[in-house]
Order: C-alpha cells, then structure tokens, then sequence
C-alpha cells in the first residue's frame, strides 16, 4: 500500500554529455562537406564567369535561350538571338558560357 522510495539517479559525467553531441556534430559536418560548401564553389564559379564575360562570348540562359553577347551592362547584358533580334537580359540569368563557334552549329 505504500509507495517504496524514490532514489536519484546518479549525476552523468561530462563524458556521456560530449557523446550525446557527437552525432549531431557529425551531421553538421556531413551537410557542410556535402551540401554548403559545393554550393559556395558552384555560386563563386558563377560570379567569376558573370565578371570575366565580354562582348562577343556565346551564353545560355536559364531560360534555354542561346545567343551572342552585343553589350554588357552593370546589371543587363544585351544578347543577339538571330540576325538583328536583340534582348535585354539580366545578368544572372545567364548560366553557361559556350565555346566559340557553337552558335553557328545549331
């Protein structure tokens, strides 16, 4: 009928402590070497080709279109499509520069 006696439990060391932290330590490495930091070279590598690109470089854009650079911009660069057809695009929407030459081949 009555209760038996509660006893505390013993203090838990500061190595069980250190050992409960270890696997989300290794998460966080994991996502760091697998996730962020190939999305920092891939933005880095991206920002470099935006600042190299010149009048006369053949792009792509991220929406699938193709054509020579006429005149770059701060902000816009101007791309020519087909013979005397030029838009106004923004910079970061150009995703790839193309080898030489390869606007012809299409």
């Amino acid at each position: 009928m009555f209760i038996n006696t509660a006893y505390a439990a013993s203090a838990a060391s500061a190595e069980s402590s250190i050992m409960g932290f270890l696997p989300l330590i290794v998460i966080f490495v994991l996502f760091y070497f697998m996730l962020l930091r190939p999305q920092m070279r891939r933005a880095k590598e991206q920002r470099n080709m935006l600042e190299a690109m010149q009048k006369g470089d053949e792009v792509v854009t991220n929406g699938g279109l193709a054509g020579k650079v006429v005149k770059v911009g701060e902000n816009f660069v101007s791309l020519e499509i087909a013979e005397n057809t030029v838009v106004h695009i923004q910079k970061p929407t150009i995703q790839t520069l193309l080898p030489k030459g390869t606007i012809k081949g299409l």
